[in-house]
């Protein structure tokens, strides 16, 4: 979600290219990210100031079962990884949750930009067989 300002404009654009485009819903935000931008929860304490029945963590599972959901209902996910706290097309635990639900599930899988060599989960990114798209959005078949 730490791209979701990016995602109106690439539906536009995915949606001109005659795609059905299905953006995640914000519904399950209770508890904004810090200013940076970055996602990260560190403006509001840090990991620690959440207890494990906090509503944060509830809706956050709430939202992973939505996009779950919204993956079952459509043929493919697009991941769109762009920079983040200086890691170059970054994926983070969430988008690589749902690739391997998409994948689990038999779906297509693009990622926008090249994947990022340095995660601790390229060998299954790479195992998962995505569509790299180098940034090219028509390349989506």
């Amino acid at each position: 979600m730490a791209f979701y300002d990016r995602l109106p404009k690439l539906k536009g654009e995915l949606e001109q290219l005659g795609h059905e485009v299905f953006i995640p819903s914000l519904e399950f935000e209770s508890i904004k990210s810090d200013t940076s931008g970055d996602g990260s929860i560190d403006g509001n304490g840090g990991i620690d100031a959440f207890p494990p029945n906090h509503e944060f963590w509830i809706n956050k599972g709430k939202a992973i079962k939505a996009h779950f959901e919204k993956i079952n209902e459509h043929d493919c996910i697009l991941v769109t990884n762009y920079e983040k706290r200086g890691v170059p097309n970054y994926i983070g635990g969430n988008a690589f949750m749902e690739m391997g639900y998409a994948f689990g599930n038999g779906k297509k899988i693009f990622v926008l930009n090249e994947l990022p060599k340095n995660s601790a989960n390229i060998e299954e990114m790479m195992g998962m067989q995505p569509v790299v798209l180098g940034g090219d959005i028509t390349k989506i078949k």
